[in-house]
């Protein structure tokens, strides 16, 4: 079973779930698809063993058979190539790899180049089998790399997928084709604000899902009335801890040194996996 976790708003708890949630269960494969700031191994501490660049194609132009007719540059609608009378630019970081100009050119000028754009590293911590995913500094697209993350699902573990925050491309890249989605919120204005667009999203993918409220008990009920009113399950309260915090602050998740919330993660597995099979 792949269960992603996700979040509206960033900084909410989303890797506190998924690294916890991880290492109550047996089994499991975790991956840390937030590749513009991975940070599960922070807890993990996971020795990485494999590394393997990622790359993605971009098109190389023949100058040679090239006659800048401008209809490779008037198909891309990401403005990754620019035609000039004598001239052809390409612009690597705006391509999308889609094929398109290859297809469209008459004089058949265009080939393919690599552009490495990230790695992914391979890990395991006390038998868990953990991936994560590095975006190069200044590249713009994350979904090469949660893809090549994806790959590495191993359909026979119980997957969990640490997904970016937001709600944007990478989020959905990330979660789509999750068997669940928990949604990590904190009980404040800007938490139901965001939790409102993650809620959308996920509505929107068909994807079952339930809440998990962290930081619980700081005053602000509005998250609790807007899940009751939209009838999703709250699946966990994680309380508003100073001993928690100081365990996260220290980068020690926080079911080593609380063991009665292991079997709480495990109840929750449990609780999730009978809801899917229904």
């Amino acid at each position: 079973m792949i269960i992603s976790i996700a979040s509206g708003k960033g900084g909410t708890g989303k890797t506190t779930v998924a690294t916890n949630l991880a290492l109550s269960l047996e089994g499991v494969q975790l991956i840390d698809c937030d590749v513009e700031e991975p940070n599960a191994n922070i807890f993990l501490n996971a020795p990485i063993h494999e590394r393997k660049e990622i790359s993605v194609d971009i098109p190389k132009i023949d100058k040679t058979l090239c006659d800048f007719c401008g209809k490779c540059s008037e198909f891309c609608m990401y403005n990754a190539l620019a035609v000039v009378p004598t001239d052809i630019l390409v612009f690597p970081e705006l391509c999308h790899s889609c094929g398109g100009c290859k297809l469209v050119c008459p004089w058949n000028a265009i080939s393919w180049d690599k552009r490495v754009v990230g790695l992914i590293e391979h890990g395991m911590a006390d038998g868990l089998d953990f991936y994560h995913g590095l975006l190069n500094v200044g590249e713009i697209q994350a979904i090469p790399v949660i893809k090549a993350l994806k790959r590495r699902i191993t359909r026979d573990k119980r997957v969990i997928l640490d997904a970016p925050p937001g709600t944007s491309c990478p989020v959905i890249e990330a979660v789509n084709g999750s068997d669940y989605c928990i949604l990590v919120t904190e009980p404040t204005p800007f938490g139901l604000h965001d939790l409102k667009l993650a809620v959308e999203v996920i509505r929107y993918l068909k994807i079952p899902f339930g809440v998990i409220i962290n930081r619980d008990g700081i005053g602000y009920r509005k998250v609790e009335d807007y899940c009751q009113k939209e009838k999703i399950p709250i699946l966990m309260k994680i309380p508003h801890s100073e001993k928690i915090a100081n365990l996260y602050s220290n980068g020690i998740p926080f079911v080593t040194e609380l063991p009665e919330w292991r079997q709480r993660f495990c109840d929750l597995f449990n609780k999730i996996q009978a809801e899917v099979k229904k």
